[in-house]
């Protein structure tokens, strides 16, 4: 996908989004999806307590070829932002983690499931072999949704309160 392409996406439960790629112009839509998040959301997305989308965290939210980071947004049909899905890869090309944030009032349509399924064709498609996410452990829905979709799960090494969810792509 090209910055300024936008695909629809249709959820299991019927909800129409449309979503594009970050652009270096997107740090006030940014600020505004952050704002519309839930602490808890943020805290999952994060693993950190700040709300405030700074230089570092906007970093993150931008797509980079050179560092083969892929990052989206996602817009409901009055194109407010909903959500975004990040992929970054290994230096490798071997692993990937993917991570996924959700507008509070945009949960429970079926985004999430949505996202993680394309950010895994994604990453299928550019030659991954795994996509991975780490998740607090106190991130229930999020767990629970990725083994639905056939991931696993392992606890992070020295961090208690972290754990892995992985799958295989081939």
């Amino acid at each position: 996908m090209i910055a300024d392409e936008t695909e629809t996406l249709v959820t299991r439960t019927g909800f129409r989004f449309f979503l594009r790629a970050v652009s270096p112009h997107d740090r006030t839509t940014l600020a505004t999806l952050v704002s519309t998040v839930s602490d808890e959301d943020l805290r999952f997305r994060f693993l950190s307590d700040e709300r405030a989308v700074n230089e570092e965290r906007f970093a993150r939210f931008m797509s980079d070829p050179d560092a083969r980071v892929a990052s989206f947004l996602a817009f409901d049909e009055k194109r407010e932002p909903i959500a975004s899905a990040t992929l970054k890869g290994d230096q490798a090309g071997g692993q990937c983690e993917v991570a996924i944030m959700i507008r509070a009032a945009s949960k429970r349509r079926g985004i999430g499931w949505t996202l993680l399924d394309y950010l895994v064709g994604y990453a299928g498609n550019v030659g991954y072999s795994t996509v991975a996410s780490i998740e607090d452990r106190d991130n229930h829905a999020s767990i629970a949704l990725q083994r639905q979709m056939g991931f696993t799960s392992e606890p992070v090494a020295d961090e208690p309160m972290l754990v892995r969810v992985h799958r295989r792509l081939r």
